[in-house]
């Protein structure tokens, strides 16, 4: 062959693949444009008087928001003075940070919400590996402050936004290996209760009180500052594991048997021809033999976004996050962290924007023993209700032998959903639906759901659920006897006598049933 022929087959089959490779990358690159483009921040600001909760569904007139006066000489003085003048003009309190939950666990309608995130400082005791922090700091701001001293949390969510009184409060879990829920990490606490006294609480002092304000919504006093054992920082390395899910559990015990495990998760396949029948496993190794790669905000924050919104939209969406997930990001972000880098993540990075819809939290927790069972339930249910999924993340959870209203009364298996839903009393019947049956199934498989998102559990699911709720219920009033400390929550189903008069939290009517 003459070097001109030659010459023009190899322009040939470069032509051909760049064709080949523009027809490959045309679909996916549109798809993650247009989503681009129609991603606008459509969110309001609150109106004057009203308070709402992440859910954006449970906007609330309330009497007034009251933030903490920290320029104040005596702030615990004045929040005492302001339950006092609550409990002479008959107004309940509730008691917000981030608000990440749900069900308007920081909201009473006609009542005083106490805004607690300007209540932030800590201070590191190094010598006793303790953080004595007030409840209104954000996880992000503690990342930001142990960073620096070499040090890392013990326990939280998987993302920074959200409070240290708020995490406490709902008794939160992430991924953290071979850890129970946060109350294990908690040394002590200050407790302000109805009458302004303040107390301090932990395993050996007032006892009974740790036990239900760990896990307690808001609903036995303000949280006013926290003790909280921290762990060194330290250098991870990430392993994957791609596997069908029928050998997850098989590849997790492989997993557990190597050492220096730290954090672990799994991602199931929610693409609708594969749905459910796949996961990722990320574990996280301790990686001694290198530099601590600095704290640093997370990378390709931009296209990660659009992967993941791009998800809510179409089959195809769900079908190419996945393959970035399992091939495309894990080149991307490479393989070493800090522990820091891998809990300092916001929700803000993936949060809903629209207008129309908005995204949902569920998560239950099943014994191992019924995995199986349960991942069949969701295969089942989820379809049927016709329900945008949007994620399911798998962790382990240790028993939890430190709080009342326990969800982890022995080893659990937890199974993070988020949906989106539209903002109509359409969506949100169908959304009441296939909770209402997740739950069923979840107590059918001897689990249980957690608590801080929507209410439409019934009452006689919640308790089915909770056995030792009714007790809690008395507890709160025994403590809280003029009940000072209301929200949503509490309204639901610690008072179901009055839960069918009490205000509805926005003009969308809600068939919560019995």
């Amino acid at each position: 062959m003459s070097a001109k022929k030659r010459k023009r087959y190899i322009l040939i089959i470069l032509v051909g693949g760049l064709v080949v490779l523009a027809g490959v990358l045309a679909r996916p690159l549109i798809h993650l444009f247009s989503t681009a483009s129609r991603d606008v921040n459509e969110l309001e600001d609150l109106p004057p008087g009203y308070i709402d909760d992440a859910s954006r569904l449970n906007l609330t007139q309330v009497a007034e928001v009251w933030r903490v006066p920290v320029d104040s000489d005596d702030p615990e003085g004045q929040i005492a003075q302001l339950l006092a003048n609550a409990r002479a003009e008959g107004r309940s309190v509730s008691i917000a940070g981030a608000r990440h939950s749900m069900g308007g666990h920081t909201i009473y309608p006609g009542g005083i919400v106490l805004d607690m995130l300007s209540w932030n400082q800590m201070e590191l005791d190094e010598s006793s590996k303790l953080l004595k922090v007030q409840a209104g700091a954000v996880w992000e701001d503690v990342i930001a402050y142990l960073d620096p001293l070499g040090w890392s949390v013990i326990v939280m969510q998987s993302n920074n936004s959200f409070s240290v009184g708020g995490s406490i409060s709902v008794n939160c879990h992430g991924w953290q290996y071979n850890r129970p829920p946060i109350a294990s990490t908690v040394e002590s606490f200050r407790l302000m209760q109805a009458d302004g006294t303040i107390v301090r609480c932990s395993r050996t002092e007032n006892r009974e009180l740790f036990s239900l304000v760990l896990g307690g919504y808001g609903l036995f006093g303000i949280i006013l500052d926290v003790e909280l054992r921290v762990m060194a920082n330290e250098r991870y390395r990430l392993e994957q594991h791609m596997v069908p899910v029928n050998e997850a559990l098989a590849t997790f015990d492989k997993i557990m048997n190597k050492t220096g495990l730290q954090l672990v998760y799994a991602r199931m396949n929610i693409v609708p021809d594969t749905f459910l029948n796949e996961a990722i496993i990320n574990a996280f190794f301790s990686d001694p033999g290198g530099e601590i790669p600095a704290l640093a905000e997370p990378g390709t924050a931009e296209l990660k976004r659009a992967v993941f919104r791009g998800s809510a939209e179409s089959d195809y969406g769900k079908e190419l996050r996945w393959s970035v997930e399992t091939k495309l990001q894990p080149l991307l972000r490479g393989k070493i962290f800090s522990r820091n880098q891998l809990l300092n993540e916001s929700v803000e990075v993936f949060q809903n924007r629209s207008a129309d819809s908005t995204d949902i939290l569920h998560e239950y927790f099943v014994p191992r023993r019924n995995l199986a069972g349960f991942v069949q339930a969701m295969r089942r249910i989820i379809p049927q209700h016709e329900a945008n999924l949007l994620n399911v993340t798998v962790r382990v959870v240790n028993e939890d032998k430190d709080t009342f209203l326990r969800y982890a009364d022995q080893p659990m298996i937890a199974f993070v959903m988020l949906f989106v839903q539209d903002k109509t009393n359409e969506g949100e019947i169908r959304m009441q639906a296939v909770t209402r049956d997740l739950i069923d199934a979840a107590i059918e498989h001897e689990g249980r759901y957690y608590l801080p998102y929507r209410l439409h559990a019934t009452n006689e699911q919640f308790h089915r659920a909770y056995p030792q709720a009714r007790e809690f219920f008395d507890q709160k009033r025994k403590y809280d006897p003029h009940e000072l400390f209301q929200n949503q929550f509490y309204i639901k189903y610690g008072k179901p006598g009055e839960a069918a008069e009490a205000v509805q939290p926005n003009s969308q009517k809600r068939n919560d049933g019995p």
